[in-house]
């Protein structure tokens, strides 16, 4: 590669990146129409195969993505709406809990001045707050609609979704030619090669691990559900989407569930009965769901895991959260490739 190549490649390396910083605040619907479009082409393809043209393929493929979305918040957020009707009636218990059990003890051995903590105001703002609410639905528009902006920015966002899916669909294969064409023709074959290792990695991440957060949020919910948790969706839900970083999900479900368990039965047997419910889900996730639905295609370490994460959110907010991990799984396949290249070199 010449020394005018590299220079061009690290100034469109460089403006890509400075872009994308500058950008982040508009990028949301593009990354969730790109990543519904990668789900969706394989299948797209599929139909192609068995002879419908790709502007029918994609129309079906379109029309299913749509009714799974819609069909699974119509689902979820009414159940949502319950679960926080159960979040009203064990706060005030909670708080009271805290209160006398677990202030006392502390205030023993540290000194700590009770009355500063203010607990009976803190627990009359809540519940006033949470009478308030009413519905998860309610909360979503009266708190949009304080802010004119922010309302039609979001439904400028949650618009151009599908559009950007549906186009990106449409053209997925032509897309992909022209991005190879850019580079020298003698780089072609190494670039498609590593574009292809890139797209199984991807492929393990975002059809796999959301797989396998999916099957986690089932299983832990329906657990749940069976030992009579009354907040059995909302637990099973956040720790199964907690599960995308190692370990922090059951660490979060176990602990979230006991405490909840604690205040509604009171009692030992449906503590152990909750802690099974994710000890079962742990050996699942570790036996049949990571290793049926991902394999070994990413490879993160745990650490790795975690550190991209938060550097993502450190560096680009929530949409740096999102793309953290599947940037970290390309990240991961050209490393590996330059570390076969320094072993094989001179150095």
């Amino acid at each position: 590669m010449s020394p005018t190549q590299q220079k061009i490649i690290l100034a469109v390396l460089l403006v890509s990146s400075v872009l994308i910083y500058l950008l982040q605040p508009i990028l949301m619907p593009f990354l969730a129409g790109m990543l519904f479009a990668y789900i969706g082409d394989p299948i797209a393809d599929w139909l192609e195969a068995k002879g419908f043209s790709r502007r029918v393929s994609v129309i079906i493929v379109f029309f299913c993505l749509t009714v799974a979305v819609v069909g699974f918040l119509l689902f979820l957020i009414p159940l949502l709406g319950t679960q926080l009707e159960h979040i009203r009636e064990f706060l005030p218990i909670f708080i009271d809990w805290f209160r006398l059990q677990v202030v006392p003890f502390f205030a023993s051995y540290t000194n700590m001045d009770v009355e500063a903590l203010q607990l009976d105001n803190l627990q009359k703002a809540l519940s006033g707050h949470l009478k308030q609410v009413g519905s998860v639905a309610g909360v979503l528009i009266r708190e949009l609609g304080q802010s004119g902006m922010a309302l039609v920015s979001l439904v400028i966002n949650l618009g151009l979704i599908p559009v950007v899916t549906f186009y990106l669909l449409l053209d997925w294969d032509h897309l992909k030619i022209k991005i190879l064409h850019l580079f020298p023709r003698r780089y072609q074959p190494k670039v498609e090669e590593l574009a292809i290792e890139c797209d199984e990695v991807l492929a393990a991440f975002i059809k796999g691990q959301l797989m396998v957060m999916l099957a986690l949020s089932l299983v832990y919910s329906t657990g749940l559900w069976l030992v009579g948790l009354k907040l059995a969706l909302l637990v099973g839900v956040v720790a199964g989407l907690a599960s995308i970083v190692p370990y922090l999900g059951p660490i979060i479900g176990i602990g979230a569930g006991l405490l909840a368990g604690w205040f509604q039965f009171g009692d030992w047997l449906p503590l152990v009965l909750i802690a099974g419910v994710f000890i079962a889900g742990q050996l699942l996730e570790s036996f049949v769901f990571t290793p049926m639905l991902v394999g070994d295609k990413i490879g993160l370490h745990p650490v790795t895991v975690i550190f991209a994460i938060m550097a993502g959110g450190q560096l680009f907010g929530f949409t740096g959260v999102l793309i953290a991990l599947p940037v970290a799984a390309v990240i991961m396949v050209f490393l590996r490739h330059l570390h076969d290249y320094y072993k094989d070199s001179e150095i």
